[in-house]
């Protein structure tokens, strides 16, 4: 019999490899690439930007809510007030943003585009407040907040970034359904122009780091409102222009724009927040000293637990404790920009955008700042840094974009599909009340017999 003796067809092995060629490998045996297909299904998954802006803005106002108890101890202590005193209000403050957040994500979207202008009406009517004598508050310099009795105040700017975002959304959003935004007075006015007047007032007062916020606000609104290249380089250029003059003819700003990249603090000390602010960066290593173990907040470091707090997290967290906050504000912008790619709904893709561009804008200033590779702005790290101000119109910002999430319509599918797997009542379960109990009793028997035949 030719052929080998274990042979069935009397080829030889080779002629039987060349006849029937090997199987190729599949793809779920190859451990990398596996791990990329499962994580680019479960990146595509309808939920996935409403888990990553909820669990992510959540982690964020937590770990913000830790580092401020351990950053604002030594600050308590020298003005002779409990060491938790500014947990305190931070605490009661992320309480009140709590219950706006889960506000915002119950409103129909008709009732946001209809608080638009209401909004827009009290922060400018609390903006002229603060330039009365009287009523307005300097803190730093800056004369920007109304004192509300005690030791609270409140900065009505930090409610003039919700209200561009509102009330440009929905201007746009009207516009775009009138199909007048392909000419350009349309996409301009009154946008631009309104914008402007919110930064003047904000200009009044001294507080160059929310009108760079706001500018940020107004050109992600006309980049997605699809503005012209030559136009949206016109408007850069008057902004530009106008903050180039602010900046020369202040003596301060001069002196920040001075400290990027400063490593030592200079004559008379004017870059001494910047220098030890990477110092602060530096000492951390790896894993930082320990939770409220380091010592640049012990009267070296100003503002440790507002503009830098960022520095106190690297001191006592390391590198791996600000690249986690790097990381869930990433992971946050990247959900907002999906929200508003995904939506055919222009005021949400207008409004989304626009609160993506305010909060990634001002994580980038802030830490950009502390790092030394932007001026110091004097704006907070958002949801992350103390003050009652800033957390409440973002956290109501958040809700916007949990909201709008919840509203895509593959999102809609997957959360009305989702049923509570234990203890479902009576007369649900959409085979009739009487059909799920005794289906219930039938696994139940199923699973015991099989579990006795050795079953597994």
């Amino acid at each position: 019999m030719p052929g080998s003796p274990g042979s069935r067809t009397g080829r030889p092995p080779a002629q039987r490899a060349v006849g029937r060629p090997a199987a190729s490998k599949p793809p779920h045996d190859n451990p990398v690439l596996g791990l990329y297909l499962r994580l680019r299904r479960a990146w595509d998954r309808p939920l996935t930007a409403y888990y990553l802006i909820f669990g992510g803005s959540l982690l964020i106002t937590v770990l913000g809510l830790v580092m401020v108890y351990s950053a604002s101890q030594i600050t308590a202590l020298q003005l002779s007030l409990p060491g938790s005193y500014f947990f305190r209000k931070q605490a009661l403050a992320a309480l009140i943003g709590g219950g706006l957040l889960v506000a915002a994500m119950k409103m129909p979207v008709k009732l946001h585009r209809a608080l638009a202008y209401p909004i827009l009406a009290g922060a400018v009517f609390l903006m002229i407040l603060v330039q009365v004598p009287g009523i307005g508050v300097a803190v730093n310099g800056n004369q920007n907040w109304i004192a509300l009795g005690g030791s609270f105040q409140i900065q009505p700017s930090e409610f003039g970034k919700l209200a561009l975002v509102l009330w440009g959304a929905d201007l746009l959003a009207r516009k775009q359904d009138k199909k007048l935004l392909a000419q350009w007075k349309h996409m301009l006015v009154p946008l631009v122009p309104a914008a402007f007047m919110l930064l003047g007032l904000i200009m009044l007062g001294g507080d160059m780091g929310t009108a760079i916020i706001l500018t940020a606000i107004l050109f992600g609104l006309l980049w997605l409102a699809g503005a012209p290249t030559r136009l949206f380089a016109g408007v850069l250029s008057i902004a530009a222009l106008l903050g180039f003059v602010l900046i020369k003819t202040s003596e301060n700003r001069m002196a920040r724009l001075n400290c990027i990249g400063a490593t030592d603090p200079g004559p008379g000390d004017s870059c001494w927040q910047a220098v030890h602010g990477i110092y602060a960066l530096a000492s951390g290593g790896l894993f930082g000293s320990g939770l409220g173990a380091g010592v640049e907040k012990w009267g070296q470091l100003p503002e440790a637990h507002t503009d830098f707090i960022f520095a106190v997290t690297g001191e006592e967290l390391g590198l791996a404790g600000t690249l986690s906050v790097l990381a869930l504000f990433a992971a946050l912008g990247y959900a907002g920009i999906r929200v508003a790619g995904r939506t055919e709904d222009p005021f949400v893709r207008y409004a989304a955008g626009g609160v993506t561009t305010w909060i990634t804008a001002q994580a980038v200033i802030n830490m950009g700042a502390v790092l030394g590779l932007l001026p110091i702005a004097g704006v907070p790290l958002p949801l992350f840094s103390y003050g009652g101000s800033a957390l409440l119109p973002t956290m109501f910002a958040i809700g916007l974009l949990i909201a709008f999430a919840r509203d895509e319509p593959g999102a809609r599918a997957a959360l009305a599909l989702r049923q509570p797997r234990f203890g479902r009542k009576r007369g649900t379960g959409g085979t009739g009340s009487k059909r799920s109990p005794r289906s219930w009793n039938t696994m139940r028997r199923r699973a015991s017999a099989a579990r006795s035949s050795g079953e597994r």
